[in-house]
């Protein structure tokens, strides 16, 4: 199994042969460093798996800019809304570091049934991850301090705290640079 394949298989839980015929609709792309894979309101026309790199998801607000996520090595990425339902791109979605994607064009998503017998139900399990992932981190928001969801963060990815602008992170939690200090101070005393 190639290195897509792999993932795709751990990812959907298909059998080799699904996997290859899925792997094979992908095509490689690289993006350097700052260079964009999406912008607010273009059409988002492709999905793709990050193979080795990091992506930011951010609006820019006229006073501030959000960092929605910051996705990473084994993960997908698009516009959700605006891949399945073609809506314009709320997301810009820029490189942070140097990123080697593999990536399905929407016209060759939408084949995916024809091509693979059990697509529907690969399809509603990726779709389900997309929602509770986005079910937790809502619960986090509103539930967890900010140093809880600082430790969280820091327990399940903490290659980002190296690699990541700060103000970023901080966005991305939800609090001010200036919080995620204070919080790292006392963690490091």
């Amino acid at each position: 199994m190639t290195e897509l394949e792999n993932h795709l298989h751990h990812y959907f839980s298909i059998g080799q042969h699904d996997c290859q015929k899925l792997a094979a609709l992908f095509q490689e792309e690289k993006l350097a460093k700052g260079e964009f894979f999406l912008k607010v309101q273009q059409q988002s026309n492709r999905l793709s798996f990050i193979a080795h790199g990091l992506l930011r998801l951010f609006v820019a607000l006229p006073d501030k800019e959000v960092t929605q996520w910051i996705a990473s090595s084994g993960n997908f990425v698009t516009d959700l809304s605006g891949f399945l339902f073609r809506n314009p791109s709320r997301w810009n979605i820029q490189a942070l570091t140097e990123v080697t994607l593999y990536t399905i064009s929407h016209d060759q998503y939408l084949t995916l049934g024809e091509l693979i017998p059990k697509w529907n139900e690969f399809e509603k399990l990726f779709i389900g991850k997309c929602f509770v992932t986005l079910e937790n981190r809502m619960f986090q928001q509103i539930s967890l301090s900010a140093e809880e969801r600082y430790q969280l963060l820091f327990e399940h990815h903490r290659e980002l705290f190296h690699q990541v602008p700060l103000q970023y992170l901080a966005s991305m939690m939800g609090m001010t640079p200036e919080t995620l200090s204070r919080i790292r101070g006392k963690k490091t005393s």
